[in-house]
C-alpha cells in the first residue's frame, strides 16, 4: 500500500495545482495581460495533455517498468513546477503547465495498474477507493490552497510550496516501486495515436469556441471530430502496432461500466463550476462563498472512499451502485425543481448529496467493470477510464456553462436568467442519472462467472 500511496500522492499534487490555478485567473490576467479566454487554457490545456498521455497508459504499462514511469512523471512534474513558478511570460507558464500535465497522466493509470497487478479481484474495490481518498481530496482543497496563496502571498507559492514534496516523493519511490509484470519491446503506432489526438483536440476546442459564439468553426472541427474517429476506428481494424486495443469495446462489462463512469466525470466537473458560479450570481453571495459551498460535499467525496469501496466488496455492485446513483438524481433533481429558492445552505446541503451519490458510484464504477473483465484487457480498460475521465470532464464544464448562460429574457433580471440556464442544466444532468439507472442494470445483470 506505501508503493501505491507515493504514486497517488505524486497525482494528487498534480490535482491540486490544477484545481488550484482556478481561481488565480483574474490575477493570470492582469499579470500577464491576456484574456480570459487566453488564460483558461492553463486548464483545459492540462487536461487535454493529461488525456493525452493516458492514451497511452496501456502501452506505456506493456513497455516500460513502474518505476521508469514513475521517475518520469515526478520529474516532468519537477520541471513544470520550476518554469511554472520562474515564468515571466504566459507562454512559459502554459508550457510548464503542459509538462506538468504529463505527471498525472502518467501517475493516475499506473497507481491503478499497481493495484491489479498486486490486490486479488474480491479487495478491488476497497484499495482502489484507499488511493481515490488522496487524489479526490486535492479537488476540494485546490480552490481554498489556491485562493489562500494568492491571498496572502504569490500565485507562485503554488509550485514553490509543492516542489520539495515532489522531491521527496521522487526519491521515496525511486527505491521502493517494483516490477510486477515482464516488459516487453512494442512498436508505438504514432498514426493511430496522431489521428485520436487530432479528434480529441478538434473537440475540446470547438467546444471552447463555440462558447465565444463561434458556431462556424466549431461545425468545422466538430466534422473534423467526426472523421478522425471514424478514421480511427479503420486504423483500429487490423493494427500492427500497440497504442490500446479497441477491442475492449465489445465487452459489455466495460461498455456498461465506462458509459457511467464518463457521464459521472462530466455531471462532477461541470457541478462544480456551475454551482459555485451558481450561488454567487442567483444569491449575490461572495466567490470566497462560491468556493466554500462545495468543500462539505468534496471532503465527502475524498473521506468517503474507503467505506464505499468496502460496500462493493463486501455487499456487491447494487447497494453502492444504485445508492449512489439515486442520491446523485435526486439531489440533482431537487436543484432543477427548487434550487433557486434554497439559498446557499440549501444548496450546499443538496450538493453534498449529490457529491456523496456521485462519489459511491464513481470509483465502484471502474471497479466493478474491472472485477468483471479478463485480466489481458484491464490495462487496454484503464487507458480508456483515465482518458474518458480528463475528456468528459474538459467537455463537462464548457457545456454547462453554455447552458447557464443560454437564458436571455428581458423582462426579468440577470439572476433570473441565469436560474433558467442552470434549470436546463440539472435538468439535463438528471436525465444522465437515468440513463446510468439502466447502464446499472445491465452491468449489475451480467453473468458472473469471470468475478473472482
Amino acid at each position: 500500500m506505501l508503493v501505491v500511496t507515493i504514486v497517488a500522492l505524486m497525482s494528487f499534487m498534480g490535482v491540486l495545482t490544477e484545481t488550484s490555478m482556478n481561481v488565480t485567473f483574474p490575477t493570470l490576467e492582469r499579470q500577464f495581460q491576456v484574456s480570459l479566454s487566453t488564460v483558461q487554457w492553463v486548464t483545459a490545456g492540462y487536461l487535454l495533455m493529461a488525456a493525452l498521455v493516458m492514451l497511452t497508459s496501456a502501452y506505456m504499462k506493456r513497455r516500460f517498468t513502474n518505476r521508469q514511469l514513475f521517475v518520469t512523471s515526478a520529474l516532468l512534474f519537477i520541471t513544470g513546477d520550476l518554469l511554472c513558478a520562474t515564468a515571466t511570460i504566459y507562454p512559459v507558464l502554459l508550457i510548464g503547465r503542459l509538462i506538468q500535465a504529463g505527471c498525472v497522466g502518467l501517475c493516475t493509470p499506473l497507481m491503478v495498474n499497481i493495484i491489479l497487478d498486486v490486490v486479488p479481484r474480491p479487495k478491488l474495490g476497497t484499495y482502489i477507493g484507499l488511493a481515490n481518498v488522496i487524489i479526490l481530496i486535492a479537488p476540494a482543497l485546490g480552490p481554498t490552497f489556491g485562493g489562500a496563496v494568492v491571498a496572502f502571498a504569490s500565485w507562485r507559492m503554488i509550485f514553490w510550496t509543492t516542489l520539495p514534496l515532489a522531491v521527496v516523493l521522487l526519491l521515496l519511490g525511486q527505491g521502493r516501486i517494483k516490477q510486477y509484470a515482464p516488459t516487453q519491446h512494442y512498436a508505438f503506432d504514432w498514426t493511430r495515436f496522431t489521428v485520436l489526438a487530432i479528434a480529441v483536440i478538434s473537440l475540446i476546442v470547438g467546444l471552447n469556441q463555440l462558447g465565444n459564439g463561434g458556431w462556424l468553426s466549431f461545425a468545422i472541427l466538430l466534422l473534423i471530430t467526426i472523421v478522425g474517429l471514424l478514421l480511427f476506428v479503420r486504423l483500429s481494424r487490423h493494427p500492427t502496432r500497440a497504442l490500446f486495443e479497441l477491442q475492449v469495446f465489445r465487452d459489455p462489462a466495460f461498455l456498461y461500466s465506462f458509459l457511467p463512469y464518463i457521464f459521472l466525470q462530466f455531471a462532477n466537473v461541470g457541478i462544480n463550476f456551475l454551482v459555485p458560479n451558481y450561488v454567487q450570481e442567483v444569491f449575490g453571495a461572495t466567490s470566497l462563498i462560491g468556493g466554500l459551498v462545495l468543500l462539505p460535499g468534496s471532503l465527502f467525496n475524498g473521506l468517503g472512499q474507503p467505506v464505499y469501496g468496502w460496500m462493493l466488496d463486501h455487499l456487491g455492485g447494487k447497494a453502492p451502485l444504485y445508492t449512489g446513483d439515486a442520491l446523485f438524481t435526486l439531489a440533482l433533481a431537487a436543484l432543477a425543481i427548487g434550487g433557486s429558492h434554497m439559498g446557499v445552505l440549501g444548496v450546499t446541503i443538496t450538493y453534498m448529496i449529490f457529491a456523496i451519490g456521485r462519489s459511491m458510484a464513481f470509483s465502484n464504477t471502474v471497479a466493478y467493470g474491472l472485477k468483471q473483465m479478463d485480466k489481458a484487457v484491464q490495462n487496454d480498460a484503464n487507458a480508456l477510464y483515465n482518458t474518458g475521465q480528463q475528456v468528459f470532464g474538459a467537455i463537462g464544464t464548457t457545456v454547462l456553462a453554455l447552458m447557464m448562460g443560454m437564458v436571455h429574457h428581458s423582462h426579468v433580471s440577470h439572476a433570473a436568467n441565469v436560474a433558467a440556464g442552470s434549470r436546463w442544466a440539472f435538468t439535463m444532468l438528471v436525465a444522465l442519472g437515468l440513463i446510468n439507472w439502466y447502464l446499472y442494470h445491465r452491468l449489475l445483470t451480467l453473468p458472473h462467472h469471470r468475478v473472482q
